[in-house]
């Protein structure tokens, strides 16, 4: 496919404005009931400029930079774009960090103002204020003006009404391809975050590449719930702006399963936890129900299984299969399909792996869900499984424009246009992860076949060494075994160690009931931790997932502990697990599975 080679962002969202200017951009939702708010794509312009404008008068220039501390929200959308069209940059900070971390990132990027989601996120701010002394401004998305330094959103757009659309429209002129859109800091699951710096040919160069592999319809509609101070959510916000589709947004995480059914979407992106989630709930329902609920559930996915293996084989379903499974789909799958809004057709899923039981579920019930790959650093998008060629368990061949190569050592190179510029202040940083060439080292381990589909064997830094000198990559234990409808999370252990062994937390509704079903009385349920049963279930469960691996990958032994959270500094805000805090927390727990090591 063609490229083009648009000035800036703002140019290439033009396109789109000036083409679909009456079609739904984006829509939020108000209340469980359905009410729901709605921009086009000509009052999204015109309200991007307002903030462009209001932004000028504030004094920000171009290259400048802007926080925005929120969850995904459209004022989100409409404040980024409202920056990288100006020219300033903006800088995401994740709505669940806390105030240190937040300090850590306003002062590491530079920046001059601040736009926050409401009261809690403005709380974090006051807490940091007096070590924060270059923020001219915070502009809070939910909330009244409280003084000069803490204004409204209304307030803050009021602030551009005598800039002029002249002067507007020439400080968009001046923004070229290899200005600084955004600064996006890693979560950081080992040292101190890094701020990739992307350009604005980095993200329009990703959105065409991700066009170029997608099968995306007119008159689509998405649904967005992942943070959008995640490069992989806004790199598909980019993308819908280019194939000019609407984009629904869910009110919240614990809103998600009603948001969906109101917003009835065509597709979505999501990380892996949420189809882990979903898988779970599914099975552990027909569970519940016994009897012949769940005889039904069991031949219906049996056949959805026979019809994936169909479809991942490409061939023709065979007519008796056919008919079997339009009767599954009515009494089992529909169900599932309902539950996502009746019209998808297609998931993303990214982040992370996705075990390979739970991605050829969704297939047999006719949700495809297309892997892929990126990372922050390579504006999250590199490789995507396609709606007609996709496989379980690889992450597809790359997109168009993007080169891809394993190097002698195993690990994955890329190189393209969706490469970061640098790391933000880290020059020694950025001369480690790029090459003079222009290859970026992801420290992902992985093969590429004759097809260029690429599948990641593991990570360099995570890969286990145990004593006996056997090479084992954890993350796909830890997702086949994250199936079991009983555990919410594991992590793996056994470098330099003469077997594996697990750190594994519960999954609270399922545990709660299997205790309540057993008469295992407890106050807290923290008190199952050390329950002789509960460990019991919990290492029956383990050692029936073993039976999927080779002797020397089994998990030998487990210690049940408290959920890893981000507010335990135990995960990222994109539910990664620092294990390098959990080792450290847990060390003594470690050690006493290993007597004699």
């Amino acid at each position: 496919m063609r490229i083009v080679d648009y000035q800036n962002i703002h140019q290439m969202l033009k396109k789109t404005v000036d083409s679909k200017s009456d079609t739904i951009a984006y829509r939020w939702f108000l209340d469980s009931e359905g009410t729901s708010e709605s921009v086009t794509w000509a009052e999204f312009y015109d309200q991007l400029k307002q903030v462009g404008k209001s932004l000028m008068a504030l004094d920000v220039q171009k290259g400048d930079k802007v926080i925005i501390l929120s969850y995904t929200c459209y004022k989100w959308v409409l404040a980024d774009m409202g920056i990288t069209c100006s020219g300033a940059t903006t800088v995401g900070i994740y709505q669940s960090n806390l105030a240190e971390d937040c300090k850590y990132i306003i002062n590491h990027s530079d920046s001059v103002v601040i736009f926050a989601e409401n009261q809690e996120q403005l709380d974090k701010i006051l807490k940091i204020k007096d070590g924060i002394p270059n923020i001219r401004k915070v502009v809070l998305f939910n909330g009244a003006t409280q003084n000069d330094w803490i204004i409204s959103f209304d307030d803050f757009i009021a602030l551009g009404k005598n800039v002029t659309e002249k002067d507007y429209q020439q400080r968009v002129q001046e923004v070229t391809p290899q200005d600084v859109a955004t600064i996006v800091y890693t979560s950081g699951t080992t040292g101190v975050p890094k701020g990739a710096v992307i350009t604005q040919d980095n993200v329009i160069f990703t959105a065409q590449s991700v066009e170029g592999c997608s099968d995306v319809l007119d008159g689509d509609e998405g649904f967005l719930f992942l943070p959008l101070a995640h490069i992989f959510a806004r790199t598909l916000v980019y993308a819908s702006m280019l194939f000019g589709i609407t984009t629904n947004f869910a009110r919240g995480m614990d809103t998600i399963v009603d948001d969906l059914k109101m917003a009835r979407p065509h597709w979505f992106p999501s990380v892996p936890r949420i189809y882990e989630k979903v898988y779970s709930k599914v099975v552990s329902g027909a569970e519940a129900a016994g009897g012949a609920k769940l005889k039904i559930f069991n031949w219906a996915r049996g056949i959805g299984d026979q019809v994936a293996d169909c479809r991942l084989n490409k061939e023709p379903i065979p007519l008796v299969l056919g008919i079997k499974y339009t009767i599954a789909s009515k009494l089992v799958f529909s169900k599932l399909h309902a539950a996502l809004g009746g019209r998808i057709r297609f998931c993303i899923s990214g982040a992370a792996p996705l075990d390979p039981t739970i991605a050829k579920f969704f297939i047999g019930a006719n949700v495809i869900i297309l892997e892929g790959l990126g990372m922050t650093e390579n504006t999250s998008f590199t490789n995507v499984n396609r709606y007609d060629n996709y496989r379980v368990g690889w992450v597809g061949p790359p997109g168009p424009g993007i080169e891809q190569k394993i190097a002698d050592d195993g690990e994955i190179l890329f190189r393209g246009r969706n490469i970061m510029r640098e790391y933000y202040k880290m020059p020694e940083e950025t001369a480690k992860n790029i090459s003079a060439d222009g290859w970026l080292h992801t420290g992902d381990l992985g093969e590429i076949d004759s097809e260029n589909f690429l599948r990641i064997t593991g990570r360099k830094k995570d890969l286990i060494i145990t004593a006996g000198g056997k090479n084992i990559a954890p993350s796909a234990i830890e997702g086949t075994i994250a199936t079991s409808k009983y555990i919410n999370q594991i992590m793996v252990i056994g470098d330099k160690r003469k077997f594996l062994s697990a750190l594994v937390t519960l999954d609270p509704d399922n545990v709660a009931e299997y205790a309540n079903a057993n008469g295992i009385k407890f106050n807290k349920f923290e008190e199952l931790l050390n329950n002789e049963k509960i460990v019991k279930l919990i290492t029956g469960e383990v050692a029936e997932k073993n039976k999927n691996f080779a002797k020397f990958e089994t998990i030998k032994k487990i210690t049940l502990v408290p959920e890893f959270t981000v507010e335990n500094k135990m995960m990222t805000p994109t539910f990664k697990v620092k294990k390098n805090v959990a080792m450290e927390e847990y060390q003594a727990k470690i050690d006493a599975m290993y007597p004699k090591d």
